[in-house]
């Protein structure tokens, strides 16, 4: 790093700062608020003035970022390694991508990145990855100049995937023995494509078969041919196939990976503590098939910690069977994470490790990586130690089970255990929530709903199951286990992937204050941005009608939290730093924090391979956080469209919602009990014309005033509904607010007429489960991730 020029000021100039943020960029290396703060010394007070001073140039449009080792850059600047979707070809021949995660609605025109051709001497041997149209691929960045349309070219890391060439769809056989295809895309509903006689392969009617288009017509549907069958969607067993397909989620383990498995033996005593004497239990959810942490706790005997507690949590020891570079390594990867769907996991890991080997069963001996924590009566931390062991269940319980044991009305297995295990576990989780209730994480409360499905795969009925405390005691020491581990492999100077969350934008906290505005509060423009700030607000709404809605809007304005190699903290939990250690059955981040920490304590020849480096872990952390992207809208888009098919044959029935979403093209709606989502277009609101004021989020009438707002209650109509696209449409029947209306939550009751439309998509900035929210940090089954 070059030498900040010699300041007679305390302080730098704003002028000096982008100064060097420019040279350092130029020259190629990437530069934070650390490497500014060295450069121009700056410590104590020094760093906060940094910090809010890069704040004010972010917010100005001066720089794109800042963090503790957060890279800063010009704003619109992309990261140094960036997973892209190959686009098409210049007028030059030579390809072209975009960013496959932008925002053109938040972020503008998505920058256009020139993609590097393999150099000559690499061609045959070592040449990169030749990437197609629609490819997914992870570029490494280079930043230009003075070339027309292109701020950056890209080298090929990896293919991640095979680009849709082709289009998946529902294959509906027709009687002269054609057939059309129903497009899945809930975008193209209504652009039907045709399937001439002799092309139909060996489809029959139901399958989800994926197309080539052959042929566009511009005054009828295009023709296709049939390239695959990808299996019967007659069942709604099936619909999880869709996304499957859709989202290419490697579902299948290859034979390599399956004989690597197969091949693995226990591991015994050798190199490990052996704590089999120790009661650890595993909780969980009632139906899981693999248990992969375990806990305990016990009061501390040591005299200079009156009031203390010791709580140990037990991880399944993964990496002692799943080494660096070997297929199942290379497979888990690729995977990313286990996906949930109603009625099926597709995992990261073979049953033989996830469900066997790595499952910490009741009553059997298995390897683990522990960590003991020693916590003060006031909660804090007073140390934390990391250990290799052999473990042996003690019990193993649902969370139910557990509730209804400290709440002195268990069964016989939580009775046999009460006294011994789990009054200690509650007595040990009073004190840790303590220090959780001063750290003042984001206190969100949003139902979460679960679907129960019939034998046949078709939705019973949907539920929104009971948060128990049970559930908050193994979150909270889940959280105290990953905070452990971030903490100890920083003290060690190990490489890690961090778990980070950042602080809402300027722009998602003016569109937070235009909906409180709404409702008469007011929020706060001074001083630095905590989840206090939120929880505030959440409990001056607590109780109200408008309190799903504001959690919702408060969720939507947070962050995406990501897997990066680099800390810049973890706003909602409030914590400095973070990292997942919990769950290495299900996330390769967390199999990754477990061998740097084999390495870092040397605890064996299966840690983090030497060779690894920061740039190693940064595409690791972008793969990652692009497969746990990729499951998040798997899962949710399934959940939609088996709540479609629950609700079909329901057209015409009546339902009360909230509005949930509003923008030009219409409403966003809503259902109370099942929380199916709807679209009501603004066409079919009235004979009034309705113009969308986003300051307001309303639909507004221009002759009538008549408004319908975000978080308004509405009585609704279904009347189409498409369970392959997982879209519904409503009619509706009450009426808006009247010009003179007032604060949110207003619904009017005046039936109206409603006219047909088309399917709407997803309303904007619509949140899922990877923004932050409650939900057990280890376990991400729950749907919920940290």
């Amino acid at each position: 790093m070059r030498k900040a020029p010699a300041l007679s000021a305390p302080e730098p100039s704003r002028e000096a700062i982008l100064d060097f943020i420019d040279a350092e960029r130029e020259a190629g290396r990437e530069v934070g608020r650390r490497e500014i703060a060295k450069a121009f010394g700056l410590s104590g007070g020094g760093k906060i003035w940094l910090k809010r001073l890069l704040k004010e140039l972010e917010e100005e449009g001066e720089t794109g970022g800042d963090g503790v080792d957060r890279p800063v850059h010009p704003r619109g600047a992309l990261p140094p390694v960036l997973l892209c979707e190959i686009k098409g070809k210049d007028r030059d021949g030579d390809a072209y991508g975009v960013p496959l995660e932008w925002n053109e609605a938040e972020q503008g025109v998505a920058p256009r990145i020139l993609i590097e051709r393999p150099r000559e001497f690499r061609a045959k041997r070592h040449a990169a990855p030749a990437p197609a149209f629609g490819d997914q691929v992870l570029l490494k960045l280079t930043r230009l100049k003075g070339v027309e349309g292109y701020a950056y070219s890209g080298r090929v890391l990896k293919v991640m995937g095979k680009g849709k060439a082709q289009v998946l769809g529902i294959f509906r056989a027709m009687p002269d023995g054609s057939g059309r295809l129903i497009p899945i895309d809930k975008k193209a509903q209504g652009r039907e494509a045709m399937i001439p006689k002799g092309q139909t392969g060996d489809a029959e009617d139901g399958d989800l078969v994926s197309v080539a288009l052959r042929s566009e017509s511009r005054f009828g549907p295009p023709e296709a041919q049939v390239k695959e069958r990808l299996g019967s969607l007659k069942s709604e067993r099936a619909v999880s196939l869709i996304a499957i397909h859709a989202h290419g989620i490697p579902n299948v383990f290859q034979p390599a990976t399956i004989a690597e498995s197969e091949a693995v033996r226990p591991v015994g005593t050798a190199g490990r503590e052996d704590w089999r004497d120790l009661a650890l239990i595993t909780i969980d959810p009632a139906d899981a098939k693999d248990h992969d942490d375990a806990v305990h706790a016990a009061a501390d005997s040591d005299p200079d910690n009156p009031g203390g507690h010791i709580v140990t949590v037990a991880i399944a020891d993964v990496a002692a069977y799943v080494r660096p570079g070997s297929a199942l390594d290379r497979e888990a990867l690729e995977r990313g994470n286990s996906v949930y769907f109603p009625d099926r996991v597709v995992p990261m890991l073979p049953e033989r490790i996830s469900n066997d080997l790595c499952s910490l069963r009741e009553g059997e001996d298995r390897p683990a990586l522990a960590v003991r924590l020693v916590l003060k009566a006031d909660g804090s931390k007073k140390s934390h130690s990391f250990h290799r062991i052999l473990m042996r269940s003690a019990a193993k319980l649902s969370y139910q089970q557990a509730q209804a044991a400290i709440d002195g009305q268990g069964d016989e297995k939580g009775a046999a255990v009460r006294d011994t295990i789990l009054m200690p576990l509650w007595a040990a989780y009073g004190v840790a929530a303590r220090a959780r209730d001063a750290r003042q994480p984001l206190d969100l409360d949003l139902p979460e709903r679960k679907l129960i499905l019939k034998p046949d795969g078709s939705v019973d009925r949907v539920v929104v199951p009971e948060r128990l405390a049970a559930h908050k005691l193994i979150e909270e020491f889940m959280i105290l286990a990953n905070v452990a581990a971030a903490e100890t492999l920083e003290k060690a100077g190990s490489l890690l992937i961090y778990r980070c969350h950042d602080e809402p934008s300027l722009e998602k906290m003016r569109a937070l204050g235009e909906v409180l505005a709404s409702i008469g509060i007011k929020l706060p423009k001074e001083g630095v941005l905590r989840p206090a700030l939120f929880n505030r607000i959440l409990g001056m709404i607590k109780g109200s009608e408008n309190e799903i809605l504001i959690n919702e809007v408060v969720l939507r304005s947070q962050a995406q939290a990501e897997y990066v190699a680099e800390n810049y903290g973890h706003f909602g939990l409030n914590l400095r730093r973070y990292a997942h250690f919990t769950s290495p059955i299900r996330r390769y981040a967390d199999l990754v924090v477990h061998r740097a920490l084999v390495a870092s304590q040397r605890f064996g020849e299966d840690g983090l391979p030497k060779g690894t480096t920061l740039e190693t872990l940064r595409e690791v952390s972008t793969r990652i956080s692009a497969a746990e992207r990729r499951a998040m809208a798997a899962e949710r888009e399934t959940v939609d469209r088996l709540i479609a098919h629950f609700l079909a044959d329901q057209i015409g029935a009546s339902f009360d919602g909230r509005i949930g979403g509003v923008n030009k093209a219409g409403l966003f709606v809503k259902l109370d009990g099942t929380g199916a989502d709807g679209f009501i277009p603004a066409s079919t609101l009235g004979a009034d014309y309705y113009r969308y004021d986003e300051a307001a989020h309303a639909l507004i009438g221009e002759r009538t005033g008549e408004s319908f707002r975000l978080g308004d209650r509405v009585h609704v109509k279904l009347v189409e509904a498409a369970p392959v696209a997982g879209a519904l449409r409503f009619e509706l029947l009450s009426a808006g607010r009247a010009a003179t209306g007032g604060g949110l939550g207003g619904r009017g009751l005046a039936p109206r007429r409603g006219k047909g439309g088309a399917f709407g998509g997803p309303p904007g900035g619509r949140s899922g489960p990877g923004r932050f929210a409650k939900g057990k940090s280890g376990k991400p089954k729950s749907g919920k991730r940290r």
